[in-house]
């Protein structure tokens, strides 16, 4: 498929604008998206990057060609347009590309109900439908069918509410970066009248991330964050993405919180509202997040990497909840889809109960060492994983090949994984001490190297 095979990804449609994707383009994903789901509705949003408007746009129009009537959200973050979907059961496109620098956009796409469309849940058939919009000639113009505008946000924000008991916060000092991006609308919608003193650090949505790019996972980003809670005396610290459905924490020291450990702290509050419940977790999670699971009595699932499988298991188990080392976090009430500003609401919540600081709260769960995630550019990232699995099968390990390839060496574990969308290999590492932890990187390059020849 070659008009499109650069931009259909296993999870969403992302490219650069407009060598790679452009508003051609977007009007025939937007009819192929209205074929494909045969609704009689389609709502769109968008972030804050420029592009955003002619490509959403285009979108709709393509849409409204089939017969599809467009509902438009106007900009909003993704875990907004995923709620939309669910409220109005409706399929939804989404404007963003996520992290990705300004010169990128995408489009993340779901069915009514906010379930997932991924590689293997539709987006292939949308890519196929797409191409052939592109390449057959234009048909005589007819009337489109309607659009009109609606304002989800103040839904949404009393729909994050409904997962706390408001009447149990006390008044902590909150610093959100939101890197320009879409939490500087959504945040202060969320937490205003709550009782927090909040501090918002870049909050002008900015599509060309001025400040520093809107990737919390890289903790480089983190750096004023970090410096604004020592200097305001914060109690925590909250980094959102540029479509702010993803959330890391840094607590009053300043100190990272890793997605594992922030999945074992909100596991705990799941598990509080929800006794005995079923928890997910993908299998780069830290080993604490089944052990805290288990401790507080639910019942842990390990999943594959990415939101199409994890959402795909919350519906089949009945989940309350599902866990990401890379920030997503997943609610079955909130139509199985992530939120980061969920999240960060549990979290303040749960701070506000317990009345100690979040190092303290987080101490239990800081039980081992891990690398985090280490990319390393190979000639086939596939096939070197398959070498790596035949040295460990010789060698007798015991490994699994849920995602990429998992080896469990007892005291410690690593995964290695091609990733879906660049010639990388991705590592994670964890083991019982940053010494060990170390050494075990080093030995696992090694054969990652040797593997790729």
């Amino acid at each position: 498929m070659g008009m499109t095979s650069e931009v259909f990804k296993a999870y969403d449609i992302r490219g650069t604008v407009p060598d790679q994707i452009d508003a051609t383009m977007c009007r025939a994903i937007g009819g192929a998206m209205a074929r494909f789901t045969k609704a009689p509705r389609l709502l769109v949003a968008r972030d804050m990057r420029e592009s955003g408007l002619a490509l959403s746009r285009a979108f709709a129009e393509g849409a409204r060609a089939e017969g599809t009537a467009v509902t438009d959200l106007g900009m909003t973050s993704t875990d907004c347009l995923y709620f939309a979907s669910g409220k109005l059961d409706a399929p939804g496109a989404m404007f963003t590309a996520s992290h990705n620098p300004a010169a990128y956009n995408g489009v993340k796409l779901c069915l009514a109900g906010a379930r997932p469309i991924g590689r293997d849940t539709g987006l292939r058939e949308i890519e196929a439908l797409t191409n052939e919009l592109l390449s057959t000639p234009p048909s005589p113009a007819r009337p489109l069918a309607p659009l009109d505008h609606r304002d989800m946000l103040s839904d949404f924000a009393e729909h994050v509410r409904s997962f706390v008991d408001v009447a149990s916060l006390r008044p902590l000092h909150v610093v959100a970066d939101t890197a320009n991006g879409m939490g500087g609308l959504v945040v202060p919608r969320v937490l205003e009248g709550l009782g927090f003193d909040l501090d918002i650090l870049f909050g002008q949505l900015d599509g060309t991330f001025p400040n520093h790019p809107a990737d919390p996972i890289q903790e480089e980003n983190l750096r004023d964050l970090k410096a604004a809670v020592l200097a305001k005396h914060a109690d925590v610290g909250l980094a959102f993405d540029g479509d702010a459905d993803r959330c890391f924490l840094v607590d009053e020291r300043a100190e990272p919180v890793s997605g594992s450990l922030t999945t074992a702290l909100v596991a705990v509050s799941m598990l509080e509202k929800h006794p005995g419940a079923t928890i997910l977790y993908n299998c780069i999670c830290s080993h604490v997040v089944p052990e805290v699971i288990a401790e507080h009595g639910g019942t842990g699932v390990r999943t594959r990497v990415g939101h199409s499988f994890i959402k795909q298991v919350m519906a089949e188990t009945g989940a309350v909840f599902g866990g990401e080392h890379s920030g997503h976090y997943y609610y079955r009430d909130n139509y199985n889809a992530d939120s980061g500003i969920i999240t960060a609401l549990l979290v303040l919540e749960l701070m506000s109960r317990s009345n100690r600081p979040l190092s303290e709260l987080l101490q239990p769960f800081r039980r081992y060492a891990d690398s985090g995630e280490i990319n390393t550019e190979v000639p086939d990232p596939a096939a070197a994983v398959e070498a790596v699995a035949a040295i460990e099968a010789a060698r007798g390990s015991e490994i699994d090949r849920l995602d990429g390839l998992t080896v469990d060496h007892g005291d410690w574990w690593y995964n290695v994984r091609p990733s879906n969308t660049e010639p990388l290999l991705r590592l994670n590492v964890e083991a019982r001490d940053e010494q060990s932890c170390a050494q075990h990187v080093r030995e696992v390059l090694e054969l990652v190297h040797a593997a790729a020849g």
